[in-house]
């Protein structure tokens, strides 16, 4: 159940960073402290479907606008079947005012067991994290006693996500078929899809079947699709080699579309190197330049990694305004193309929602 709003003020809470920095606030979530990469999104709404995205998997989120809650939560916002976020850090979380809401977003958080601070300088901890770069963190919201320093500590001890494979926390255990109507016969690999990916897909005349990440190729292939989507996904793209191996077998033989960390899987499969960014991209309001149409998108994106040093067989199509980073690319031989950012948008713009059109005609080719 949610708790009174002066018992939550009354459990006094922080977050200690790996660099020694701490943060001050108190528990409005579920009272279980975790460990966590912290990293800031811009996104003035969209909070419910933020804390429901499996790519948040092993990150605390600190969310810039400084009034959350204010609409509440509803079931039908949820992107996916549960929250796999580490925690959620924000300034001011407000009790709801919205015909929708069905619940708080703290009585959420709590039934979704996800610890939360709030009454966080969020504008200071965006600037030090700009600055400095996404570091680990740990959140401290239970009532047993523990040191900023002891916090310091299990923060700078805890595994982040580099190398790390957290796309099997978070995908489906068996495959799933989102919708039976529908013109083309599409396989969604999930290494963390979004519902409204799916949503969208149903919407452009796709059957879905939803499988899971280590679905080898030849499976797929038996089936004769259409197409095949390679999802949004958690962490670090290195560490998924058996998913490279598996888009390396497809290339060629059926239509792709990558999205996120679809698209930098299918980078490394072509033989592109991808890396960290400082602080990743993660917010409703980047502006990407088309490089086909030389129109400017604004894209919803959630990611830390990009791909760099394209191959001769990929051609870029997309990059990123802000900061030159690779933002899409298309295979100059094979039916392939994928994007950084979220044509499906939810939290966000709908400007790119028209790249399922372009998978249509991939397929229709």
């Amino acid at each position: 159940m949610d708790l009174l709003w002066k018992e939550k003020r009354a459990r006094e809470a922080f977050l200690a960073l790996e660099d020694g920095t701490v943060f001050n606030g108190y528990s409005v979530g579920y009272p279980g402290d975790q460990p966590g990469e912290v990293v800031f999104n811009t996104g003035m709404t969209g909070y419910q479907e933020i804390a429901s995205d499996p790519s948040y998997a092993g990150q605390m989120v600190c969310l810039t606008a400084p009034e959350i809650g204010n609409y509440g939560c509803c079931g039908s916002f949820m992107e996916s079947r549960t929250c796999f976020l580490r925690g959620l850090i924000t300034h001011e979380i407000n009790e709801p005012s919205n015909y929708r809401s069905e619940k708080s977003l703290a009585q959420f958080l709590y039934e979704h067991q996800i610890p939360a601070i709030s009454g966080v300088d969020t504008r200071s901890l965006t600037l030090h994290l700009r600055q400095k770069g996404s570091m680990k963190g740990y959140l401290h919201v239970e009532s047993s006693p523990l040191t900023a320093p002891e916090a310091v500590a299990l923060a700078k001890e805890w595994r982040g996500l580099d190398n790390q494979d957290y796309v099997q926390e978070v995908s489906t255990p068996q495959k799933y078929q989102w919708n039976r109507e529908g013109k083309f016969k599409v396989f969604a690999y999930d290494f963390g899809i979004k519902y409204n990916i799916l949503r969208r897909m149903a919407a452009y005349d796709m059957q879905v079947t939803v499988v899971p990440a280590t679905t080898p190729a030849e499976i797929l292939l038996q089936e004769n699709p259409h197409g095949v989507l390679l999802s949004n996904g958690p962490a670090d793209p290195s560490a998924l080699p058996y998913a490279v191996e598996n888009i390396r077998k497809l290339l060629g033989k059926v239509p792709l579309m990558g999205i996120c960390l679809g698209h930098q899987l299918l980078g490394l499969a072509c033989g592109a190197k991808c890396s960290r960014l400082k602080f990743g991209h993660h917010g409703c309001n980047h502006p990407v330049k088309n490089l086909l149409t030389n129109q400017v998108e604004i894209t919803s994106q959630n990611h830390n990694y990009a791909l760099t040093d394209l191959p001769e067989e990929l051609a870029l199509t997309h990059i990123n305004l802000n900061d030159h980073t690779i933002e899409g690319v298309r295979h100059k031989f094979l039916p392939a193309f994928s994007v950084q950012y979220h044509p499906e948008g939810a939290p966000g713009p709908h400007d790119a929602d028209r790249l399922f059109d372009e998978f249509i005609h991939l397929m229709e080719q």
